[in-house]
């Protein structure tokens, strides 16, 4: 016994610390934690030092995991390994997928970038600056964002695509950000530092603050008055497809799954028909929908409408014992609006860990009300409240905070969107919740965007679509309105979302059901493209 307590360490504890084996689920977490640090260091977009280091992370990652012993796992952390060798490998290959896009606009942007970067870097790692040699720099790089604009327009058609276009100029939005965290970490500190780099800084900031709308408008034909309705997107070609589906671990092409998601809408069209009959329709479905859409409720009863549908899911699943609900999982259940600007990308109510539901307010015009309205009626929503809580996202939520929560770094639309959807197969098989034709229309609406989510995802990617022609689609296959269909499609391409996360739902819940033993699914047409 040492000192205050203190324990002499032998000489044969080294040994012990060098073979220590880290567990997989701590493994997990590490790796998560050590990239968020090193995205949180080097954080330039565009920068080779940041490609470098995560490129090196990654591999040296995969290279100590292949050295574990996973023969001698369990079952459980034999999973845990298989989804982060998978998960590091599918890092690797964004990250040179990133690495070749950022390349197309490397020669109008990387001449005045570089700088940047480096003083940014500089700043990062709190090396020692001299104040009159930023000054010179930023002056000669501000001549520099001139000549990325005569470059610009002197650029051949065709010679940068939309896509290209469109990302260059969110990537300058990022670049003038690290400038202005740079400046500001030393102004109003070093008096020297404001003296000689006030002004250069100043002019550069202004050239870099009108760069992104010239580039938009000049490559990628957006105007300053279309920024914000805009749907460019950035298709990943097919081969892209192809490693996006083996990093999702499913066997099949982007063709075949866009002729299971074509099978499933004709059973959707069929069961759509059957309740047009019964509304006394006759087969014209479309007018039936028209019919259910008009069912509104009055002005300033959605939130309650919408937490009495959350409240109907919950009793449903607990009276039939179809899973476990914990008590405070649906004690703690909270309700916000989503701001009129936000419903341009999310039209409709969403859910998780807490309730956001769109509603009409006097800011909004009278074809956004009504759109509002129309989309978030009882028939409609019957079908997504319980999809958005319990037994759908909220619950998912909570337990997976609660149940190995390391696992969250692998998450997939596959499951995420999957298992909600999944249950609105359970619900409907049953047959004694969607009990009447206007709940069954407004189910099937759901199912029948849900396929033309993988058919219109998936042809953008193959270059087979474009942005207007996915909005035709939902207009004309499901029955959206147009400016929903708008605000779908922009959410599907506006960056925030992985490539195949639109196609995860019906995937995903048909999946599900064949784990469950569900068979060919709920419908009648059989179910070859997922097993």
């Amino acid at each position: 016994m040492a000192d205050e307590g203190w324990v002499a360490v032998g000489a044969g504890a080294s040994t012990a610390l060098e073979t220590f084996e880290e567990p997989i689920a701590e493994r997990i977490t590490r790796v998560g934690q050590d990239r968020s640090d090193l995205l949180a260091f080097y954080k330039f977009p565009t920068s080779d030092a940041r490609y470098e280091r995560l490129t090196r992370f990654y591999n040296d990652e995969r290279s100590a995991l292949s050295q574990q012993p996973f023969e001698s796992y369990d079952q459980e952390a034999k999973v845990d390994y298989l989804l982060l060798q998978n998960y590091l490998k599918r890092s690797l290959r964004t990250l040179e997928l990133d690495n070749a896009r950022d390349a197309e606009f490397a020669p109008f942007v990387q001449p005045f970038a570089t700088p940047i970067r480096d003083w940014v870097q500089t700043r990062m790692e709190v090396r020692v600056i001299d104040p009159q040699e930023v000054a010179s720099s930023f002056d000669a790089t501000a001549r520099e964002v001139r000549r990325c604009r005569q470059l610009v327009r002197g650029a051949k058609p065709g010679r940068y695509s939309k896509a290209a276009g469109h990302r260059a100029a969110r990537t300058i939005e990022q670049i003038r950000n690290h400038l202005r965290e740079m400046f500001e970490f030393y102004t109003g500190y070093d008096p020297s530092f404001d003296w000689w780099v006030r002004e250069p800084y100043d002019r550069l900031d202004a050239a870099l603050a009108a760069l992104p709308a010239y580039v938009r408008e000049k490559l990628a034909g957006i105007g300053p008055d279309d920024e914000e309705d805009a749907i460019v997107g950035e298709p990943i070609g097919r081969g892209g497809l192809l490693a996006e589906l083996e990093a999702e671990m499913i066997p099949y092409s982007p063709e075949e799954l866009v002729r299971v998601a074509e099978r499933e809408y004709a059973w959707c069209e069929a069961e759509m028909a059957k309740a047009s009959r019964e509304l006394g329709f006759g087969d014209k479905w479309r007018a039936a929908l028209e019919h259910v859409k008009g069912l509104v409720e009055p002005p300033g009863a959605q939130p309650l409408l919408i937490k009495s549908l959350v409240d109907q899911g919950t009793e449903y699943v607990e009276k039939h014992r179809l899973v476990s609900v914990p008590h405070v999982a649906k004690e703690a259940i909270r309700m916000y609006m989503i701001p009129p600007a936000a419903q341009k990308v999310s039209p409709f109510f969403l859910g998780g860990t807490y309730l956001q539901v769109s509603y009409p307010t006097s800011s909004m015009s009278h074809a956004d009300k009504l759109m509002s309205m129309r989309g978030n009626n009882r028939h409609f929503a019957k079908a997504t409240a319980f999809h958005e809580m319990i037994p759908g996202h909220h619950l998912q939520l909570f337990v997976a905070d609660r149940a190995r929560p390391y696992r969250r770094l692998f998450s997939t639309p596959f499951y995420i969107e999957g298992w909600a959807l999944y249950w609105e197969m359970v619900f409907w098989a049953r047959g004694d919740f969607f009990t009447c034709p206007e709940d069954r229309v407004g189910s099937l609406f759901w199912r029948m965007h849900r396929c033309a989510r993988i058919v219109f995802s998936l042809k953008f990617h193959l270059g087979q679509m474009t942005p207007a022609e996915c909005i035709e689609l939902l207009v004309d296959w499901v029955g959206h309105e147009r400016a929903t269909a708008e605000g779908e499609v922009r959410r599907s391409f506006n960056g925030d979302y992985s490539p195949l996360y639109q196609a995860g739902y019906l995937l995903g819940a048909l999946q599900l059901w064949k784990l469950r033993g569900g068979g060919c699914g709920p419908g009648t047409v059989p179910r070859e493209g997922i097993s």
